[in-house]
């Protein structure tokens, strides 16, 4: 009886090492990380949750968005966008088209946003996109 115990609890002892070496592989965390250090564009949203943040690594600097829900056409829809940076020290070697082509991915996902980019990034992007 005891052998038949101990074999059940190193199954489910095995089973929870699975568990959390899957929940490890999909954390979003983690995927952000490498994505910051191979300078890849990687973004961790949740678009049916319009209380959640969006956020974003571009060329090894970390975006945080704010969403808020607006009127757009017939519908609620995400309607503004305020977009910060976590580090400004990051900023470095970020070109206006690459804020440019970060806006036109934000506005794939949501096209009735209006993309407001908070100091100092908002000292490089002149024009909107249009």
């Amino acid at each position: 009886m005891l052998v038949l115990l101990f074999r059940i609890l190193i199954l489910l002892a095995i089973i929870l090492l699975v568990y959390t070496w899957i929940e490890y592989l999909r954390s979003s965390d983690r995927k952000i990380r490498i994505a910051k250090e191979l300078k890849q564009f990687y973004l961790v949203d949740e678009p049916k949750n319009s209380k959640k943040n969006l956020r974003f690594v571009y060329k090894g600097c970390t975006f945080v968005g704010e969403k808020y829900v607006g009127i757009a056409e017939d519908s609620f829809e995400v309607t503004n966008l305020h977009i910060s940076v976590c580090q400004p020290i990051e900023l470095k070697g970020i070109t206006r088209e690459d804020l440019y082509f970060l806006e036109s991915e934000l506005l794939i996902r949501y096209p009735y946003a209006k993309i407001e980019w908070k100091h100092p990034i908002s000292d490089l992007v002149l024009t909107p996109l249009e």
